[in-house]
């Protein structure tokens, strides 16, 4: 079992789905209407899509279809769709207690689809948000937690990022940073390359000490091998 209970940083990188919003239900939703439009199996695209940006989902598992015109079509439904999407419970308030300039989001969705949800969810706007029309590499590349470390003026070693899916997991530790899992979308078995890994976001209580976040474990941790 991972034996950590505590970790230290200076900045924290927070995905957005899976962690600060809950919209697994519209994800898995949109991705099986076009699994089913293009015969393909369902299953096989969400495990696929999950922490990935939508034109890689597109050209992992359909490169034959106009990519383009695929990824358009996914994205503006969800910019726009709120049935099916739910509040984190302990994510506002985690937010709204931590300095503005120590936090950042980096989301595999587009703008748009971010900024809306954050909007339903009540939840703060970052000052500084890294989407997927702000990369050219998706997770599991390390840009998009690099980009946002270099914009908090905070080395990766000092950055801790809490994801939900292996993608982001990757990413994080190819960018030099520790990683919380959180295990909503995908069981703690794997997330087991993550650092710690916690069965909700409220499992993981923040104290701001001056220049750190202690991060603290409330109660038992998933097991990591």
């Amino acid at each position: 079992m991972n034996s950590i209970r505590s970790l230290r940083c200076k900045a924290i990188l927070f995905d957005l789905d899976g962690v600060l919003v809950n919209s697994a239900e519209l994800v898995e939703r949109t991705w099986r209407v076009w699994a089913a439009r293009h015969q393909l199996d369902a299953e096989k695209v969400i495990a696929v899509a999950h922490g990935r940006r939508t034109v890689e989902t597109v050209r992992i598992l359909a490169p034959h279809l106009t990519v383009d015109a695929e990824v358009a079509a996914l994205e503006s439904g969800e910019a726009v769709t709120s049935d099916g999407i739910y509040e984190i419970p302990g994510a506002r308030e985690m937010l709204e207690m931590l300095p503005p300039d120590r936090w950042a989001i980096v989301t595999s969705g587009i703008r748009a689809i971010a900024e809306f949800r954050i909007r339903q969810m009540g939840l703060p706007m970052p000052s500084v948000m890294i989407c997927a029309e702000d990369l050219s590499r998706g997770k599991p590349d390390p840009e998009g937690y690099l980009t946002a470390a270099m914009r908090l003026d905070q080395p990766p070693k000092d950055c801790i990022v809490i994801e939900d899916a292996p993608a982001g997991i990757e990413a994080a530790h190819n960018a030099g940073m520790r990683v919380i899992a959180i295990a909503a979308t995908y069981p703690a078995d794997q997330l087991q390359a993550a650092d710690l890994v916690v069965e909700r976001l409220t499992d993981v209580s923040i104290v701001w000490n001056q220049d750190q976040a202690n991060f603290e474990v409330n109660g038992r941790p998933s097991p990591v091998q």
